[in-house]
């Protein structure tokens, strides 16, 4: 079994309240691309999303929490990017959204694959921004300069570090840790950040 494969093994086997844990990390650090988006273009509300990833910390970590997830998608739907924007901010915004989206399907029960979607948002994200930063042209030369990619590196140990953190004890405080971790001092995953 490749590292990878052992990797999405051990996503599918957390339970769901560790799956949910792990997406919300992963989606904090997707942040700063939708904000940068919004930013530069006027287009989305990044207070808007926070809000929305702030009611699934709350999920976390209020046991009887009452929130309208249903009501959450609906809102997350007019957030995404305008759909004839297919500039490069606005495909990284969407990730962020698309991400978000999982989390929200499996907070409502339909959407068993939702942590692999998450994790491979994220990578993907990566991935897009390497070609785009170091235009190769040759495939073979592409897919090993974004395996050996520092960013793709990083990627790789912070969801390693996410899935250690989930699997180990989730009280409020290790909740309130794997928050900061997930912002990750205000960076994307692309290595962006709003400053």
């Amino acid at each position: 079994m490749s590292p990878a494969e052992g990797f999405h093994q051990c996503l599918r086997h957390l339970d769901q309240r560790r799956q949910l844990a792990f997406m919300a990390a992963l989606c904090e650090r997707l942040m700063p691309n939708y904000a940068l988006y919004a930013e530069h273009t006027g287009a989305g509300d990044i207070a808007a999303l926070r809000n929305i990833l702030d009611l699934v910390w709350e999920h976390l970590l209020v046991k009887d929490a009452k929130i309208d997830f249903e009501r959450q998608t609906d809102k997350l739907a007019e957030l995404e990017p305008p759909a004839d924007d297919d500039s490069f901010g606005a495909r990284r915004a969407l990730e962020a959204v698309v991400a978000l989206s999982a989390v929200l399907d499996a907070l409502r029960g339909d959407a068993p694959d939702a942590v692999m979607e998450v994790s491979l948002a994220s990578r993907s994200g990566v991935r897009a921004f390497i070609e785009l930063t170091e235009g190769e042209d040759d495939d073979a030369r592409l897919a090993a300069l974004v395996r050996d990619h520092p960013l793709m590196a990083d990627e790789h140990d912070f969801q390693d570090a996410v899935l250690e953190a989930v699997e180990g004890e989730l009280d409020r405080e290790a909740l309130k840790r794997l928050r900061r971790l997930g912002r990750n001092g205000g960076v994307s995953n692309l290595g962006l950040s709003l400053d």
